[in-house]
């Protein structure tokens, strides 16, 4: 007899302990969010950018990538998107049926993408001011769609109020003086010019958020969470959760709860955030303490990896997964990605199109032939996005067909003359349906047939049922059930049996929505 192994022995299984009480706000379950890069969504009225900073003359530019002669990207040149503009385009987004915006960041700061947060009390100017945003808050709260902003508390940008490297603020910063009532915020290994930052980048200067005066600044009362919240912002993702430590995230999320019991708190998290390990410390993100929600990239990697394998075992087995390992309520309110800000838009990564370095990536465009095959990928992409457990979330554009590698392209302005408006319909479509379904925000989900290129599931709760089918097959595929179920898409009616077309999918219902 052949002497077994302990690992093959044994089977693994993990369980989260969580408090009795943990709950995810009820009004975020159900709902659709969609992603804002501010300064590239639209242009309302004219702003005049600071010294320093630069307004490209045509929106349909590329954002400027070259490094200068210091071999930097000093991501200082700006399109002009604005607070105004948003609610110039807040009835498209309600004809999307859009319920939560959430906004790359909006605080003071030097560059494009907001993350050196300068202020963290202040509106940019390029964005607006405090009458501008009280606007926008107002105007989105008329048409029932709540806002949450981005949270970056893991540090600084050097030209800030609190480190003020250059001496642009009227305040003495850690940078300048040891004496500055910001200098314990910061870790400097040898005063003044080294110091430690994210990811070694000097301009992101990192803060120690255990620090008391930090931390109380941050989560105290009249800090930076309790006002912007009590301004009428429903709740915060938080940047590179990673990097924040436990105890602090409990902190922001007490402070939240303060100011708005049903405040809601996004953490980007890569991984599985049940059991990730960050600096060699497991996490304790869905112990009921923390987190309502983390970004969800496993999800988003498993639909790419499906749709280019035309296998459906990796997107199951990460279906399983998510099931087995997080909190129900947790399940329901996970923020379904395709693309962010950090990644190349889900259209480009359909198509597949190699661009091996950034000169490449700015002119490298998609033939028809490969568009149109990526479109109807991304489609099918969409449909899981919105039918599965959790929160969908649009990328802005990528509803239009919006192309582009990594960040910057992936941040290109919206292409307001350039709309899909098959893609576009698609997308209003797949709102509706959520709209008028209440199943998505709490229902099981449960597999009904599956094998290599086919995948059929239900989501059903009372008197409601939805049943999601998937052929990524060369055959067509026949669905047999009990009565009658209605195809959302075309709304026709059919009874016992349903066929679905090759790389194509359909969502029956037993309601006729007239979506």
């Amino acid at each position: 007899m052949r002497n077994l192994e302990f690992s093959e022995q044994i089977t693994y299984y993990q369980l989260l302990v969580y408090t009795e009480d943990y709950k995810t706000p009820d009004w975020f379950k159900g709902g659709i969010m969609y992603q804002i890069f501010p300064d590239r969504f639209y242009k309302g009225k004219s702003i005049v950018p600071e010294k320093g900073k630069w307004l490209h003359d045509n929106w349909n530019e590329m954002p400027e990538y070259r490094m200068n002669e210091q071999g930097k990207v000093l991501n200082n040149d700006f399109f002009g998107g604005n607070f105004d503009g948003i609610v110039q385009k807040l009835d498209y987004l309600k004809g999307l049926g859009i319920t939560v915006i959430y906004l790359n960041p909006i605080f003071k700061a030097y560059s494009n993408h907001r993350y050196d947060t300068g202020d963290y009390m202040q509106i940019d100017p390029l964005l607006g001011n405090d009458a501008d945003f009280d606007n926008f808050i107002t105007e989105c709260e008329r048409r029932g769609i709540a806002v949450i902003l981005d949270g970056v508390f893991n540090h600084t940008g050097d030209d800030s109020r609190y480190f003020n490297k250059y001496g642009n603020y009227d305040e003495l910063g850690a940078y300048q003086s040891k004496d500055s009532k910001y200098y314990a915020w910061y870790n400097f290994k040898h005063f003044p010019d080294k110091y430690e930052s994210w990811w070694g980048i000097d301009v992101l200067p990192s803060v120690n958020e255990s620090c008391d005066s930090y931390a109380n600044f941050i989560t105290g009362t009249d800090g930076v969470i309790d006002y912007w919240i009590r301004r009428g912002v429903r709740g915060f993702r938080l940047d590179v959760a990673d990097e924040l430590p436990d105890e602090f995230i409990e902190k922001i999320r007490n402070a939240a709860h303060a100011a708005r019991a049903d405040a809601l708190i996004i953490g980007e998290v890569w991984e599985d955030a049940s059991n990730k390990i960050a600096y060699s410390k497991r996490r304790k993100y869905l112990q009921g303490k923390e987190l309502d929600s983390v970004m969800n990239y496993p999800l988003k990697d498993a639909i790419i990896k499906f749709l280019k394998s035309e296998n459906t075992e990796v997107l199951r087995e990460a279906i399983a997964q998510l099931r087995d390992n997080y909190p129900k309520c947790v399940l329901d309110s996970l923020m379904n990605i395709l693309g962010t800000h950090d990644t190349s838009r889900i259209l480009t990564v359909l198509g597949g199109m190699p661009a091996y370095n950034k000169d490449e990536m700015n002119v490298t465009v998609m033939s028809e032939e490969v568009k149109t095959k990526a479109k109807e990928q991304l489609k099918i992409a969409a449909v899981l996005q919105f039918t599965l457990f959790g929160v969908p979330c649009i990328y802005y554009g990528d509803e239009i067909g919006m192309e582009g590698y990594g960040d910057p392209f992936c941040r290109h302005t919206f292409s307001w003359d350039k709309i899909d408006n098959d893609l576009l319909g698609y997308y209003k479509r797949l709102g509706k349906m959520r709209r008028y379904l209440t199943l998505f925000r709490d229902s099981e989900y449960r597999e009904l047939y599956a094998d290599e290129k086919c995948l059929v599931y239900e989501r059903a709760a009372g008197d409601q049922q939805v049943i999601v089918a998937i052929n990524l097959g060369n055959n067509l595929f026949d669905i047999k059930f009990n009565g009658k179920l209605f195809d959302l898409f075309d709304n026709d009616v059919f009874e016992g049996k349903f066929t679905i077309l090759p790389k194509s999918c359909a969502i029956l219902s037993n309601l006729r929505l007239n979506i």
